[in-house]
């Protein structure tokens, strides 16, 4: 996820809770602060740092704390509290992953969603900016159009991006991303290896069911609260700067096709993230591993 302040503040939804968060989110007539406090809950429950959830919501960081609290719960996440061999395990089935020479008939992708996207029409145009220094004004009220939720998968050794739009985030749209990425990738690619994180929408029984009839996938999960290793999070950020640091479009139409836009420009002239072994490195010396049996 991305980066921000450390907190051991973390925020736990039931399925129940979170349905109804974002049932909220999908209303087209809804309160603004009403929607703003359940897009805050629902991304700190992503596990997206409080500063970084207050700049997606466009809010002070002390009304996010505020309106978290009703949610939260502590935990300590700190590097250096030990870890078991499982957390070892997975640790180095990544590094693995992302370093070791892969045969021609193989790929690993990076697979994530980046959700509750809105367009965010403005109630008055926007004015471009001007001679002697002055920038683009933009009208700070907007109107609500509802919300996309980008599926997307990042190569992580050529760098090209896949994405697709959907209207919800559930395991039936999950499952219709991997059969698009089933069709684009070509069939001399015999195993494609997803990195995704373990939220209910990637391992359900209605994923796992659909996984029994394709054998060319092959699922690795990221440790809890790491997400950091799944690189698509890069991606989201470089994304978020370049196209998302003032939401303002006509429609959630517009909004898709602006996104395609991107990933068609992006993979033009894409390149994969040097990934290294230093940040996991780091936390596994400072981690007391217990291997035993």
């Amino acid at each position: 996820m991305a980066r921000g302040k450390k907190s051991s503040l973390v925020v736990s939804l039931s399925a129940q809770e979170r349905s109804a968060l974002e049932a909220i989110l999908r209303r087209t007539i809804v309160k603004a602060g009403i929607a703003r406090r359940a897009r805050m809950v629902l991304l700190r429950a992503e596990g997206y740092a409080l500063l970084e959830v207050a700049r997606r919501v466009e809010v002070a960081p002390r009304v996010v704390y505020k309106w978290i609290k009703p949610w939260r719960h502590h935990m300590w996440l700190s590097p250096k509290h030990p870890r078991d061999a499982e957390f070892y395990a997975r640790v180095s089935e990544l590094i693995d992953l992302y370093t070791r020479p892969l045969d021609p008939n193989e790929v690993v992708l990076s697979i994530d969603e980046k959700t509750s996207l809105q367009p965010r029409p403005r109630l008055h145009a926007t004015k471009p900016a001007q001679c002697g220094g002055i920038p683009n004004r933009v009208e700070h009220e907007y109107r609500r159009d509802g919300a996309l939720n980008l599926f997307a998968a990042f190569n992580t050794r050529t760098g090209r991006v896949y994405g697709k739009c959907f209207p919800r985030k559930r395991q039936k749209e999950f499952i219709a991303f991997l059969e698009h990425l089933d069709a684009e990738i070509p069939e001399t690619v015999k195993t494609i290896h997803i990195v995704c994180d373990n939220v209910s929408t990637h391992h359900g029984k209605e994923v796992r069911k659909w996984l029994e009839s394709q054998p060319r996938f092959v699922f690795h999960f990221t440790p809890v609260h790491c997400s950091w290793m799944n690189q698509v999070e890069q991606w989201f950020s470089i994304l978020q700067r370049k196209r998302f640091r003032i939401a303002d479009f006509e429609s959630k139409s517009v909004l898709e096709g602006k996104i395609n836009q991107f990933i068609a420009e992006w993979n033009q002239s894409a390149e994969p993230f040097n990934w290294t072994c230093k940040s996991a490195a780091k936390i596994m010396a400072a981690a007391q591993i217990n291997t035993a049996a």
